[in-house]
């Protein structure tokens, strides 16, 4: 018997579509986003799953109650989901924050250019910051279903990427090679054996309509 959890992106928003950071700010699913997550829903329901978290922004929020009117399961919403806080690159595409801030926008790309280099931009978490918070958040969503249950988490991409690698304690170097989930596109992990590891079985799955569609940030 084996639990699963189920990392879902939340639908593309207006800003997703122009590569504008969005971090902590409240931003809603565009119509594609809605639609990506009327599309998903069935999907995720034919997982099964057991119980069903979000994080509290209401980009994921709103993919989750997709999810929740086709499951008939509650929405339970953690802040400890949120994505990166991005610091002084919030509300910014990247040439307006290289205009910006100049310094900052170098030291980001000297950096690497991805969330990965987050410490580059003032004010921003790190990975090792989220992952302090949204690692147990997993955990204990995860332990909320029972032996052989599903748990869907409705997150984001950058802070879903992180917990992932945190969750497969896999190094730094996997963490830049791995490309992070499209909207609305999900990874599943199971538990591998009593010492409670997860192994890996499926990476950016998505709705057949929307397996075309891609989206920035």
């Amino acid at each position: 018997m084996t639990r699963t959890l189920i990392l879902l992106r939340h639908g593309r928003t207006a800003w997703n579509a122009v590569g504008r950071a969005q971090g902590h700010l409240d931003i809603e699913l565009d119509g594609v986003g809605l639609a990506q997550a009327r599309a998903v829903a069935p999907m995720i329901a034919a997982l099964r799953p057991h119980a069903l978290w979000s994080s509290d922004l209401s980009r994921a929020t709103q993919t989750a109650e997709e999810i929740a009117r086709v499951t008939g399961l509650s929405v339970r919403t953690d802040d400890r989901l949120r994505e990166y806080d991005v610091g002084e690159r919030s509300g910014l595409t990247m040439s307006e924050f290289e205009a910006a801030f100049p310094p900052q926008h170098a030291a980001w790309v000297r950096a690497g250019g991805s969330y990965e280099s987050a410490d580059a931009v003032p004010g921003a978490e790190t990975i090792l910051d989220v992952k302090k918070r949204i690692l147990p958040a997993l955990q204990e969503a995860l332990a909320s279903v029972p032996a052989d249950g599903t748990v869907c988490v409705v997150g984001h991409g950058a802070a879903s990427k992180a917990a992932l690698v945190g969750l497969l304690d896999w190094d730094r170097a996997h963490v830049r090679s791995l490309r992070g989930l499209d909207n609305c596109a999900w990874a599943s992990l199971v538990e591998a054996g009593a010492d409670g590891g997860l192994r890996l079985t499926g990476y950016n799955r998505q709705a057949p309509d929307f397996a075309s569609v891609r989206s920035l940030g």
